[in-house]
């Protein structure tokens, strides 16, 4: 899984090491090098569960209790989807995490011309309630959590999740849902935006001011450094970007007057394992130490639970490749045990066939798997924070905590994440890593088993595809033609008038989102509103 640049003599001896964040790794460490990088037990790392939470956020990691597995799972419509979430469910999976197709993501109903030919194609098509009744069917809402990945019009999928929770009886207390919700990191790494940053900023807003006051349960934003590693960023960058994006969404609510404390205990992170193994349990250990001083120092954060940096390590995308894809199994298995050396809360991996398409079912099975051998047989249960005290690992943790405060200092210095990512600044970042990690592989510089060294030549090993199926966009628009015939037409237009006119006056719009929802707006109409009210977002030229 490593990703360092060796510099080698002419006999392959091992020269140099040096890490993507800008770390050079020496052969050999000891008591001297905490003392250089001023190590102390109580400041920089102190016992599990206790801050700065550097060991993990419970006293007893996972012997109280093993990581969430969590396979990104969506396809077609919400009737192949729901099949493929009780099979995994009935496999062993204690998490879902819902893929949503392209013109649901960004706000188009499927018979949206602008849809044709992506309807189900990479991930689940959602145009009504109608669709999370299929999907959630069978489904106890109440005892599984759900993410929903999804951005631009989370807004709308949060509402329209507890629309069908409450619809099938289950109280909108007792649900958790964490929508993905955020829309800075799709402005850098992705691209899944709609509307211009400010009102994008505020919709995220909305969705964690609502929930909570209205859905304790709930997890409002998934803060995702993962599409921005994904993009090209390195790991310190990864980090940093996450968090100066979380401090934008903290203003944005403190700015409404609400106390920290009231709701950032329910952030969540989304954050990748793809790079060098040690690199990465530094990154996570640092990581989890930083926001804990972060909350603490700037937002004056008291509570001890809403210091826990909450999230899901894993995914691993950017690692696989199209080259000898078989080897993808063996680097999820690594990537797997990264997370969970790394004190994952939640993980999920990417399947080997990935590199691909979307994972047939034995390639996310083989996943589950992977995760359930470290989980059962490896031994990482075993005791809390099994690196901690390591010369080695101690010291490159100091060292990757002051590369992302120097990052994190530079976006303050101009002007905050909002005016980072207006300006595209960030985004020239990431393009730029990008680039010279391309020239690294490229060049041979940066190893990549099958791709530049250990290679078959041109020929391409044979994978079994999950096929995209065309009738999938015939069933979901007739559904779709189904329910604008059967609903309430005349409540639907009042419901959307009181949506636009709510949005107009800068109101949260969830309480009406969900009226929306339960009348059977479509994700179009709901996103229309808003296109016609906030406009677009027009990219900024980053070249």
């Amino acid at each position: 899984m490593g990703v360092a640049r060796y510099i080698r003599d002419p006999k392959d001896a091992i020269q140099e090491v040096i890490y993507q964040s800008g770390i050079k790794v020496k052969p050999v460490y000891g008591p001297k090098d905490l003392e250089e990088v001023g190590f102390d037990y109580e400041k920089d790392l102190g016992d599990p569960g206790e801050y700065p939470f550097t060991r993990g956020i419970h006293p007893l990691g996972y012997r109280s209790r093993a990581w969430t597995t969590r396979q990104y799972t969506g396809f077609g419509t919400p009737e192949e989807t729901n099949q493929r979430f009780k099979w995994m469910i009935s496999q062993g999976q204690t998490g879902l995490n819902v893929a949503f197709d392209l013109p649901t993501q960004m706000g188009l109903d499927s018979d949206d011309p602008r849809a044709e030919g992506e309807v189900g194609r990479v991930g689940m098509a959602v145009d009504s309630l109608r669709d999370f009744e299929i999907a959630f069917q069978g489904i106890q809402l109440d005892r599984i959590g759900t993410g929903l990945t999804i951005n631009a019009i989370a807004t709308v999928m949060l509402a329209m999740y507890q629309a069908v929770a409450e619809k099938f009886g289950f109280a909108k207390e007792r649900i958790s849902a964490t929508p993905q919700n955020d829309i800075l990191k799709e402005m850098i790494g992705r691209g899944a935006w709609i509307f211009p940053v400010e009102p994008a900023v505020r919709l995220v807003g909305d969705c964690i001011a609502y929930a909570a006051k209205e859905l304790p349960q709930c997890n409002p934003v998934s803060i995702c450094g993962y599409h921005i590693r994904e993009s090209g960023a390195t790991p310190v960058q990864e980090i940093a970007y996450a968090f100066q994006i979380a401090n934008a969404y903290i203003q944005e609510l403190v700015n409404r007057g609400l106390r920290p404390d009231d709701f950032v205990g329910r952030f969540s992170f989304n954050l990748n394992v793809f790079g060098n193994l040690w690199e990465q349990v530094a990154k996570f250990r640092a990581a989890r130490k930083l926001w804990a001083r972060n909350l603490r120092e700037r937002w004056d954060v008291k509570e001890k639970k809403n210091l826990f940096l909450r999230g899901l390590f894993g995914g691993g995308g950017s690692g696989l490749t199209k080259e000898q894809p078989e080897n993808n199994i063996i680097r999820g298995a690594f990537y797997g045990l990264a997370a969970a050396l790394s004190g994952a809360q939640t993980t999920a991996l990417c399947s080997y066939d990935e590199a691909y398409t979307i994972p047939t079912a034995r390639a996310a099975l083989l996943s589950l798997r992977t995760l359930e051998i470290i989980m059962e047989e490896v031994g990482l249960r075993d005791t809390v924070d099994p690196l901690a005290g390591s010369y080695f690992i101690e010291s490159l943790t100091k060292q990757m905590e002051e590369k992302i405060l120097q990052e994190m200092k530079r976006v303050d210095e101009l002007g905050g994440m909002v005016q980072a990512v207006a300006t595209g600044y960030i985004q020239r970042e990431v393009a730029r890593q990008a680039y010279e990690f391309e020239k690294g592989i490229q060049s041979g510089e940066i190893v990549k088993v099958g791709v530049n060294k250990y290679t078959e030549g041109d020929t391409l090993q044979e994978v079994e595809l999950h096929e995209y199926d065309e009738s999938w966009a015939e069933k979901q628009i007739a559904a779709l033609q189904q329910v604008r015939r059967e609903r309430h037409n005349r409540e639907v237009t009042r419901l959307l008038k009181e949506l636009e006119s709510t949005a107009r006056a800068g109101q949260n719009v969830m309480p009406v989102l969900v009226e929306c929802c339960k009348a059977y707006a479509t994700v179009g109409e709901m996103t229309g509103v808003f296109r016609e009210v906030f406009g677009e977002w027009q990219e900024p030229s980053i070249f």
